[in-house]
């Protein structure tokens, strides 16, 4: 058993420092003006299992010099989806973006819904999950002063922080889950084709409704379907698109 633990760490080790060492050459494609290059770099590194935020940012980086719009906006959106709060991937997702066809404007929603979303979105699941493990252990800590405290402002004091302690507790727990299952139950997905026209039914003699263009954020409703995917837009609207025409986040 020592020994096969031994050879998983050995393998582990050996693929990160590969990995490690693509990324490093990627970076240097990069740098040197080789997008292709470094493209084809990151792509090996993400399908030898290696997934994180800098890496589906540097792709994206790499795809938008390279002019292919509708992949530096799936990948930045993969970044974001791993790391939320990250300013620099939430930008350069805006300035691709800027350069799609399609400007969709997004349902107006109550404003405490907005003020939310936009606060758990400050952090990623494993974050929320450590915020909440210390809040628990403080809340723990304010419990025990307010028990033992010898010293009736002690006390008080040990309420009020136990109470907004737990209520954290309790809040980053909920931020944590929802993260999780954004990352789980992926439903976003991207335009990749230059245009494809959505139809009212799931077959090419379906009414046309609407044009979308490449790098157009969608997202998938029914899956029932086969070769055909009902999505809706920002705005609500709806239609099904050919399988192939998109790519999920």
């Amino acid at each position: 058993m020592n020994r096969m633990y031994v050879f998983i760490l050995l393998v582990a080790g050996l693929v990160f420092s590969a990995n490690a060492s693509v990324k490093s050459e990627a970076d240097k494609a990069y740098q040197d003006n080789d997008f292709k290059g470094a493209i084809e770099k990151y792509e090996a590194i993400i399908s030898g299992g290696q997934e994180s935020a800098d890496i589906y940012y540097n792709l994206g980086n790499s795809y938008y010099k390279d002019k292919n719009i509708a992949k530096a906006v799936l990948n930045y959106e993969r970044a974001l989806l791993l790391s939320p709060g990250d300013d620099d991937i939430r930008y350069n997702l805006e300035m691709a973006k800027s350069k799609t066809i399609d400007k969709v404007t997004p349902k107006s929603e109550i404003f405490i819904v907005t003020w939310i979303n936009t606060i758990r979105n400050l952090m990623s699941e494993s974050s929320w999950s450590v915020f909440a493990i210390s809040c628990f252990i403080l809340f723990i800590l304010a419990t025990a002063a307010y028990i033992f405290g010898s010293k009736i402002v002690v006390k008080k004091l040990g309420f009020s922080a136990a109470v907004i302690f737990l209520i954290l507790t309790v809040v980053a727990n909920l931020f944590a889950d929802a993260q999780k299952d954004k990352l789980i139950n992926r439903n976003g997905a991207i335009v990749m084709q230059s245009s494809v026209t959505v139809k009212s039914t799931p077959d090419e003699s379906g009414t046309d409704l609407f044009v979308l263009h490449e790098g157009t954020k969608v997202y998938i409703n029914d899956n029932s379907m086969k070769g055909w995917k009902e999505v809706s837009l920002e705005d609500g609207t709806r239609g099904w698109v050919p399988t192939e025409s998109i790519e999920v986040i």
